[in-house]
């Protein structure tokens, strides 16, 4: 079912990078609103039936020098957000490339003997999905399990229907000297695709909290008993085979290696994901910090996660120093699950679940001892499709795509300008015209 948007007038900002269109790999295309384009021929107009995104190639942003560690949330990006800095949006924009190789690396066709694998090697991932410049170099394939235990029936099935493991990511180190003097140090970056395969569908739907291991609990159930996860998120992250490690311990140990190889340098790791990747992203960043008393700032860049955890956890990741950016299209509705949020401390309640504020304390009480009480991690750079006249209309699966989120953090310029109309419009349309 398609909405109809009223759209507000957009505005009018000067233009800072180009925007390209390039095909989806698992939802719907957008669809555009063809009044915004130019008169041309229909047959040079086929590509604009793909979702949108910006030109990786085009110019870079400026150099971040001592500005870098604000960049990645050390103030928790005050005075940063609304209106939104052009050197937070180049980098934003930076890491959902990073995000969108690995989708452009999988392996989506289940006929394929090489199903759910990543279909290019480490040397040439980069170039091969797209991002020939990007000055780092890919040092570890990840793979994520799934914990689902399955009956014997399902050995007649057929495999791609409930393959266990799946190639999930990557690990990658900035190596190319110019950017690393750009960056202002030396980046480490671990990027996660979004659900693909059947078992990653269905870990998504165990959405009841489950006790992080490793932690006291005294009071099951509650947030007193320390941190807890999405059960379905936990099984992808710490799950692995007779014949393969977890991802944690992939994550761990690569993670080891490079602080064992660049520790003596300025160093950075930021971690990057959409979808179910944006979960993955915020475990391993709490993993990376539980496991590693000394590591350096741990930056998540998220793009439409679904909740995590719980309050507790939360707190957790805030105590360990652990900088979390979110960003959130208010129309997705895969950022408003799983469980309820009641969360008076930072007013997440009235923003994600009015009804549940509403209630009663002695209510929200006893729903916040069951296993469905999450809370909101980090800080928060909401957008809308709505505000795209690109957008004509939407549904679920165009909301929540990868490509509109980088097109909406492409224009957008604060709470009062949430779209603005000119920026880099050639671009944004010319680049696929035959």
């Amino acid at each position: 079912m398609r909405l109809s948007v009223g759209l507000a007038k957009p505005c009018t900002v000067p233009p800072t990078r180009d925007m390209t269109l390039v095909g989806c790999t698992l939802t719907q295309p957008i669809k555009l609103n063809k009044k915004f384009i130019p008169n041309q021929p229909l047959k040079k107009w086929q590509g604009l039936l793909d979702p949108v995104r910006h030109d990786s190639t085009a110019s870079r942003p400026v150099r971040l020098r001592q500005k870098w560690m604000e960049i990645q949330g050390i103030r928790n990006w005050e005075g940063l957000l609304d209106p939104l800095d052009d050197n937070l949006r180049g980098e934003i924009l930076r890491y959902g490339d990073f995000v969108d190789a690995a989708y452009k690396s999988f392996d989506f066709d289940p006929s394929s003997p090489t199903y759910a694998t990543c279909r290019f090697p480490k040397s040439t991932l980069f170039e091969r999905s797209g991002l020939p410049d990007t000055g780092y170099r890919l040092t570890k394939h990840l793979r994520a399990t799934s914990g689902i235990q399955l009956p014997r029936w399902t050995e007649k099935a057929p495999n791609w229907m409930f393959t266990q493991s799946s190639w999930i990511g990557y690990v990658a180190v900035s190596q190319n000297k110019a950017e690393i003097t750009r960056l202002g140090r030396r980046d480490v970056v671990i990027a996660f695709r979004g659900t693909a395969t059947c078992l990653e569908w269905l870990e998504n739907l165990r959405a009841t909290l489950t006790q992080l291991p490793d932690t006291d609990c005294e009071k099951k159930g509650s947030d007193e008993c320390g941190p807890m996860v999405e059960s379905g998120f936990l099984s992808l992250y710490t799950s692995g085979t007779t014949m393969g490690p977890s991802l944690q311990e992939m994550v761990r140990l690569e993670i080891k290696r490079l602080l064992q190889t660049y520790g003596d340098e300025t160093l950075s790791l930021t971690v990057t994901g959409h979808s179910l990747g944006a979960a993955l992203a915020t475990l391993a960043a709490y993993d990376i910090k539980t496991a590693f008393n000394r590591s350096p700032l741990v930056t998540v860049i998220s793009f439409g996660g679904p909740r995590v955890g719980n309050r507790s956890f939360r707190q957790h990741l805030e105590k360990q120093g652990t900088k979390v950016l979110r960003i959130v299209n208010s129309d997705d509705v895969i950022t408003k699950v799983p469980g309820f949020v009641i969360d008076g401390e930072n007013d997440l309640a009235n923003k994600g679940d009015p009804n549940m504020a509403s209630l009663p304390s002695w209510i929200q009480k006893k729903v916040e001892d069951t296993q469905w009480v999450y809370a909101e991690v980090g800080r928060e750079l909401r957008l809308s499709s709505k505000d795209s006249p690109y957008l004509n209309g939407f549904n679920v699966a165009t909301c929540h795509d990868l490509k509109t989120y980088l097109h909406l953090v492409d224009r957008f310029v604060s709470s009062s300008c949430p779209f603005r109309a000119k920026a880099n419009q050639r671009g944004f349309l010319s680049n696929h015209i035959n």
